[in-house]
């Protein structure tokens, strides 16, 4: 029996012959913004799919998102299908953990303002040094311990920290290599107060939106830093900012923000904030690209990570990564 897939977004040349190499002989494969004719497919790939696209297979089983996450419009209209079950690809995660460290390394070491200076031949941060911590023997929070999440744990335990992590199901067992603590949300206070560090890699639902507010970031040891690769408004922006301008948070590294361009009209400038996080030494900034997305490394793991998940579902297995749409992820 064949199985039948529909891509919304077809993948450039090169990676689609990358791609098709990869499936198996019973997968059949049609590409593009229209609907096939006639549409039998039983499994749409589309990060935002179009309410015609879902409705215009009667054999359409399951939607996945080629990426990390779940947009709010296409949550709303999954809604209207509970029969499609939706799935995301994690092929991204060892790119967002280590972009999640560069973060964490380039703030608590300065690098940005260093960089800066000695850009224009100044010397002085060599001999006024800015407040730099050394991470080996503090304590780093990860909210959000799933596939990101995990990596950058070993990311800091290899840096010589000790690694508490925070996620929705506490009874999740940690493996020998993760070597750390895993805690549910009830424990967030507790688990802040005894960390230097908090890294959020969680995604944003109702739970999580603006989950870390002014008395969670009061509550992280000196000195204090913040990451965050998960999503900008779990973090509430202007406790973010004021903490920061403060000094109570030392610094931080941040790469998703609470307003993007609308359009390609406004990529060449658009604030990311409504508050002036630019004219702050103290943070790191860069423009969500921590799963490093269109790099051709990238592309090539997305492409295979979705070959494999087709194989599987041809072969009959359950299809991994499924997102339940009550929790939002």
């Amino acid at each position: 029996m064949t199985l039948h897939v529909h891509i919304s977004h077809p993948p450039k040349e090169q990676y689609r012959a990358y791609f098709e190499q990869r499936l198996d002989t019973g997968i059949s494969v049609t590409y593009g913004a229209e609907v096939p004719n006639p549409p039998r497919y039983q499994i749409l790939v589309a990060g935002r799919p179009r309410r015609e696209e879902l409705e215009a297979s009667p054999n359409l089983r399951a939607l996945i998102i080629p990426w990390a996450g779940l947009p709010e419009e296409t949550a709303e209209l999954m809604a209207e299908f509970p029969h499609v079950s939706i799935h995301n690809l994690h092929y991204n995660a060892a790119a967002t953990a280590e972009t999640a460290l560069a973060l964490l390394l380039a703030a608590a070491k300065f690098i940005v303002p260093i960089d800066r200076a000695f850009r224009r031949h100044d010397w002085t941060l060599r001999y006024e040094l800015p407040p730099i911590v050394t991470l080996e023997g503090r304590t780093a929070c990860i909210l959000g311990f799933g596939a990101i999440g995990r990596r950058i744990a070993r990311y800091c335990r290899a840096l010589g920290m000790e690694v508490l992590a925070l996620r929705r199901r506490s009874n999740v067992i940690p493996t020998e290599e993760d070597e750390v603590e895993v805690y549910g949300p009830d424990a967030l206070h507790q688990v802040l107060a005894r960390s230097h560090v908090l890294i959020i890699a969680a995604p944003l639902t109702a739970e999580t939106r603006g989950l870390i507010g002014a008395q969670e970031l009061s509550l992280l040891r000196s000195p204090a830093l913040l990451v965050n690769v998960g999503r900008g408004p779990i973090v509430q922006e202007k406790a973010l900012y004021n903490a920061l301008k403060s000094g109570q948070l030392l610094a931080a590294g941040i790469d998703v923000w609470y307003d993007y361009p609308a359009d390609k009209s406004q990529r060449s400038h658009h604030p990311p904030s409504s508050l002036p996080f630019h004219e702050l030494d103290n943070v790191v900034m860069s423009p969500h690209r921590g799963g490093a997305q269109g790099t051709p490394d990238s592309e090539k793991r997305r492409y295979a990570e979705l070959a494999t998940v087709l194989n599987a579902a041809a072969r009959g297995k359950e299809l991994p990564n499924r997102i339940i749409l009550e929790r939002g992820y």
